[in-house]
């Protein structure tokens, strides 16, 4: 095929660098060439030719971090918020997280699906073809396993590609106030293991903060995932600093998420360790925070940034992709180019997918997009336009 080509491919050309004319070869479900069309090896010749018409072609989309199974909606809190509750005053009134934990434990699974599927159609009529969703709000051996059933039975229905993640140390559930330990041992981690056991869990992820779990604490967790053989990533330093990134990242942690108090300083232990940050501005926003993520001592460290919907019932109810990196641009200060950057390529590392996920490049799934777009910039520009004109998925040779 023939088209202009933002490869998202750092190896291959630098992130804002479009090549006109470009073809792509595409053999089976893999890319099996691209470069200019003047440079076509004979070998591809008679092959059949699909011409774009100069229309962009980009990576299929990444959602990194999402909590999309779930019951009920919390648009009560949304309301208490415009009043000026906070997150925390929320959550200490047995809100937030709590709230949810009530609806999705009188869920099936079943219902759970249902609900579920809407939120990941709106995602993937913008182009998202992976997408990682959590566990987190049953909090009980029985919940936290039919969540992930779902998210399981979700890449039934659909083609898409779902990332299972056990965020079991989401929140300290009613029956268990202040005995966190307790709850790790008798309910979390005896769950972890039996997702594990059913084959249901690809991550591992917790909540570090001070209304949920400490940095000890969520070490014990990590401890067991990495006896399991299960990567990690964490939400931290999402309302406060309590250094959980830093010890993620020691730990090997793929990503760590929000990263609103991230001590500068602490990008450059970030950077060694190949850990993405991963950026939530749905949560910002629907937060109305102030206080942003550290960007100029991440993009002067190198750290890769991914950015996410964290599409959730309460503090990002947000399932537009191509909204967020708007987001990321306007109240982060990211460029275009690093916001598509953060759903393909970054988003891709950040899942552990990046071998095969999230550029155009030889080796890749092939799974692009098709944009009706003058410039790339216009996918982070517009406001509640989708100028999606079709997903591609490999062809036989």
């Amino acid at each position: 095929m023939t088209a202009q080509l933002l490869t998202c491919a750092r190896a291959v050309l630098p992130d804002d660098t479009v090549l006109a004319n470009a073809c792509v070869a595409l053999a089976g479900d893999r890319i099996e060439w691209v470069g200019p069309g003047d440079a076509l090896p004979a070998r591809y010749a008679n092959w059949p030719r699909q011409d774009l018409a100069g229309d962009l072609l980009t990576p299929a989309l990444i959602d990194c971090h999402t909590h999309l199974v779930h019951g009920g909606h919390r648009a009560r809190e949304f309301e208490q918020r415009l009043q000026g509750a906070s997150y925390a005053d929320i959550a200490q009134a047995g809100g937030g997280i709590l709230g949810t934990v009530n609806a999705t434990r009188a869920a099936s699974v079943d219902a759970l699906v249902e609900a579920a599927l809407p939120r990941l159609d709106a995602l993937m009529a913008e182009g998202v073809a992976v997408v990682e969703i959590k566990s987190g709000y049953g909090l009980d051996r029985d919940t936290e396993l039919n969540m992930l059933r779902a998210a399981t039975r979700l890449a039934e229905h659909r083609p898409v590609q779902v990332v299972r993640t056990f965020l079991g140390a989401h929140a300290i559930p009613p029956e268990y106030a202040g005995r966190a330990d307790d709850y790790l041992d008798e309910v979390c981690l005896p769950t972890l293991n039996a997702a594990h056991d059913e084959g249901l869990v690809d991550m591992v992820d917790g909540f570090c903060e001070h209304i949920a779990f400490s940095v000890a604490q969520i070490e014990r967790l990590f401890d067991r995932a990495q006896s399991l053989g299960l990567p990690i990533k964490l939400h931290a330093e999402q309302l406060s600093a309590l250094g959980g990134a830093s010890m993620a990242a020691l730990r090997g942690a793929r990503s760590v998420d929000h990263l609103e108090y991230l001590d500068p300083a602490q990008a450059q232990v970030l950077a060694r360790q190949g850990t993405v940050a991963v950026l939530l501005p749905g949560a910002f926003y629907t937060l109305r925070e102030t206080r942003k993520p550290p960007i100029a001592a991440l993009r002067e460290a190198g750290v890769d940034m991914a950015i996410s919907t964290d599409c959730n019932p309460g503090s990002s109810p947000l399932s537009s992709l191509l909204l967020t990196m708007n987001m990321a641009c306007t109240l982060f200060g990211l460029t275009p180019a690093e916001a598509l950057a953060g759903v393909t390529r970054h988003a891709a590392r950040a899942l552990g997918l990046d071998a095969e996920r999230g550029a155009i490049a030889p080796g890749q799934h092939a799974d692009l997009l098709r944009w009706s777009v003058q410039s790339p910039a216009e996918l982070s520009y517009r406001l509640g336009f989708n100028p999606l004109i079709e997903r591609i998925q490999g062809t036989p040779a």
